[in-house]
C-alpha cells in the first residue's frame, strides 16, 4: 500500500530506510483510485516514533492511504517541538469539515490518572462525538482502547498493583472474525500498562464482542457492532520499544521488574526477541480491507451509513 504523507516529514526518511513504499502528492493525483483516508490521532509523547510505526502497518495492502496526524487544542506535548507539531499537525478545529473512512486513536502515558483529571479529557469526550459523524470506523490502541470504552459506554477501567509489563499469549475467540483472517488460535503480543478494562464490564455492553484475551493480561481485543476496534495491546511496537520504556522505568521507579517473555530466556543482558510482528501487519492489514469493503465510495454519505444526525 503506497503510504502518503507530507513530503516535509521527517518520518518519509525513516520509512524509506525500510523500504516502505511511499508515494507523492503529484503522483497520487495522477492516479485514477480514491485514496483511503485515515486520520491518526496521535496521543503519545514521542510522536515521530509512533507516526513511523502506524504507517509501517498501513503500508502492507494494494490501496492507496493518505495519513493525516491530529492532535488536541487543549494541550500541547512537551516532548515534540511546536514548530514539528505546527507543520505537521492539525486540530479538532482544522477538521472538523471533512471526512475520513477510518481514524486510529493511541495511547497515552497518562492512564494512572483518572479519566477526568486528563488536560484534554473534554476535548477527547468532543472528538469521539465528532468522529461517529465523520469517521466510517475508528481503531483505538491501550489507554485510547480504555478511553474510548468509558466515553462511550462506561466501562470502567482497573487498576493492578504493578505494571502489566511484557510479551504475552493470546488466545483468539473469535476465528471467523474478518479482523483475525489468517491469525493463528493464539498469539504472542507486547502488553506495557498499569490499568486494564474488567471482563464483567465488558459483558455488560451488548455491542461489544470480545476477540482475544490472555490468562495472563486479560483482555487483548475487542470490536463494537459498528466495526471499531479496541486494541489495549500493542501489535504496532518495535522490537525494542519494551526495552526502551524499561530503562525509562527504572529511571523513574527504580523498581520495576522486566518484561516479562520478552529478552532471550529473560536475561535483560540478551536481545529481546519479536514475536509479533507478523500479526500487527495482519491485524491492520484485516482492518483496512474490511474499511475499504464496507466504507461508502462518497464520505459524504458517512452519516447515513452510520446511523446518526448528519449536523
Amino acid at each position: 500500500m503506497p503510504i502518503k504523507i507530507s513530503d516535509r516529514s521527517p518520518t518519509i526518511r525513516i520509512l524509506e530506510t525500510e523500504g516502505i513504499e511511499l508515494i507523492g502528492r503529484k503522483t497520487a493525483a495522477r492516479q485514477d483510485i480514491r485514496p483511503m483516508h485515515v486520520l491518526l490521532l496521535n496521543l503519545m509523547p514521542m510522536k515521530m516514533k509512533t507516526e513511523v510505526q502506524i504507517a509501517r502497518l498501513l503500508s502492507h495492502t494494494p490501496l492507496q492511504v493518505e495519513l493525516s496526524l491530529l492532535t488536541t487544542e487543549s494541550y500541547q506535548p512537551t516532548t515534540t517541538s511546536s514548530d514539528y507539531m505546527r507543520e505537521f499537525y492539525r486540530t479538532i478545529s482544522d477538521v472538523r469539515d471533512d471526512w475520513f473512512d477510518g481514524m486510529i486513536v493511541t495511547g497515552a502515558p497518562v492512564e494512572r490518572m483518572p479519566f477526568e483529571a486528563v488536560d484534554y479529557w473534554a476535548e477527547l469526550c468532543h472528538i469521539f462525538a465528532w468522529a461517529r459523524r465523520r469517521v466510517f470506523r475508528r481503531f483505538h490502541l491501550c489507554w485510547g482502547a480504555q478511553a474510548a470504552l468509558y466515553a462511550e459506554y462506561g466501562v470502567p477501567k482497573e487498576a493492578y498493583r504493578d505494571k502489566l509489563f511484557g510479551v504475552f499469549e493470546q488466545r483468539v475467540l473469535a476465528p471467523r472474525s474478518a479482523l483475525l483472517r489468517g491469525f493463528t488460535d493464539s498469539f504472542m503480543a507486547p502488553v506495557s500498562r498499569y490499568t486494564g478494562v474488567p471482563r464483567a464490564g465488558v459483558e455488560k455492553v451488548a455491542e461489544l464482542e470480545i476477540l482475544a484475551e490472555s490468562d495472563e493480561s486479560g483482555i487483548c481485543l475487542m470490536e463494537n457492532s459498528r466495526g471499531d476496534v479496541y486494541m489495549l495491546n500493542h501489535l504496532e511496537y518495535d522490537t525494542e520499544t519494551l526495552h526502551d520504556e524499561y530503562v525509562r522505568d527504572l529511571r523513574a521507579e527504580k523498581t520495576i521488574s522486566p518484561p516479562k517473555n520478552y529478552f532471550e530466556n529473560d536475561d535483560v543482558t540478551r536481545q529481546a526477541v519479536n514475536r509479533w510482528r507478523p500479526y500487527g501487519y495482519l491485524l491492520f492489514s484485516n482492518w483496512m480491507y474490511q474499511l475499504y469493503e464496507d466504507v461508502p465510495y462518497d464520505l459524504r454519505d458517512l452519516p447515513r451509513a452510520n446511523g446518526v444526525d448528519r449536523r
